[in-house]
């Protein structure tokens, strides 16, 4: 073979192999998809993945995976459909809490959810679903829940239930992991006074008051020992206002009415909870059960011999019965009668 053809012989599978190498890089071949090709009697007619380029720290802060976006149509309709896929829970609810518009309501379709003008914002498990221009109910939410890989359905942080709800503005809660975001949503408060590498997250909101609105911030620690060494750190914030009750840590920012900010930090109390591991009673802890279990073994075990019995007996009479009585073997017996009389 001349050399040229060789060469174009031993290229060949190269050039395949970069093909392929090539085709798994495009957008969408290389990323498992989240959305299916069709969520009821609506179609995907594209699919793209989504990537976060503004705020990255504070998406990284929330754990942030991956996600995509999808158009969906039908005969009369059309809406587009986004998921994000963080590291848990606490990620997902942090980002509905940041993502939801400003006039958003509560939807009752999940735990959490809201409504606005053009569409839904859904949380659930690890995932944050956004339609837009499209109010899914219940059990079209359902249907896209089951399809959804990898989900978390870990318990969610309990530190959202101490805010108060009392004069709270609404959709202003934000929920605080890292630096990033406290440098965001309240750069009063230096990262080395949250201590996060303690361990500590915050959730915030906003709350009106008679001199203007007020900012409240609580911090959540492993134990009460960390939040109090934390506590003198936040009363160096100039002009705002701590409390610490257990592992919590609340401090009002720059408040325009010192008896307002009394108030609302009142209403921050801790409550300990105690789980014991108790041990639940079964029937087979009964010992009447057990009496009866044992009794209705031994009915068993003599039925069964019995039966043996009669079916073995039979089976010799049968054989013994006609022609058949010579090669029938010889029951062997022990005589052991006659071994208790011998001396």
């Amino acid at each position: 073979m001349p050399v040229r053809q060789r060469e174009k012989v031993q290229e060949m599978p190269r050039s395949i192999a970069i093909g392929f190498a090539s085709l798994l890089c495009l957008p969408g071949l290389g990323v498992a998809a989240i959305w299916p090709d069709a969520l009821g009697e609506f179609h995907r007619v594209s699919a793209q993945p989504v990537t976060m380029k503004s705020n990255q720290a504070i998406w990284d802060e929330y754990g942030f995976q991956e996600g995509e976006e999808a158009r969906y149509e039908n005969a009369t309709a059309k809406f587009t459909a986004r998921a994000l896929r963080f590291q848990d829970p606490t990620g997902a609810m942090a980002a509905l809490q940041w993502m939801r518009p400003a006039d958003a309501k509560p939807s009752t379709v999940a735990k959490l959810a809201a409504d606005s003008a053009d569409g839904s914002i859904v949380a659930h498990g690890n995932y944050v679903l956004v339609f837009t221009g499209y109010h899914p109910a219940a059990p079209f939410l359902t249907t896209v829940v089951e399809g959804l890989k990898q989900v978390d359905n870990s318990p969610l942080p309990t530190l959202a239930d101490y805010l108060p709800t009392q004069d709270l503005v609404p959709n202003s809660e934000r929920y605080i992991e890292g630096p990033a975001a406290l440098q965001k949503f309240a750069p009063a408060i230096p990262p080395s006074t949250a201590a996060f590498h303690l361990g500590g997250e915050a959730q915030l909101g906003a709350f009106r008051g008679p001199g203007g609105d007020m900012t409240l911030a609580i911090f959540s620690y492993p134990t009460p020992q960390i939040a109090m060494q934390q506590t003198p750190e936040f009363q160096k914030i100039p002009a705002a206002m701590v409390k610490r009750s257990g592992p919590l840590v609340a401090v009002v920012l720059a408040t325009p009415n010192a008896d307002a900010a009394e108030r609302l930090l009142s209403l921050v109390r801790y409550q300990a909870s105690i789980t014991l591991d108790e041990r639940i009673s079964t029937r087979r802890d009964n010992i009447g059960n057990l009496v009866i279990n044992a009794f209705i073994l031994i009915g068993i075990l003599l039925g069964f011999s019995m039966v043996g019995g009669l079916a073995v007996g039979g089976v010799r009479t049968f054989l013994r019965s006609g022609r058949r009585a010579e090669t029938v073997e010889p029951m062997i017996l022990l005589h052991l009668q006659d071994r208790e009389r011998a001396p």
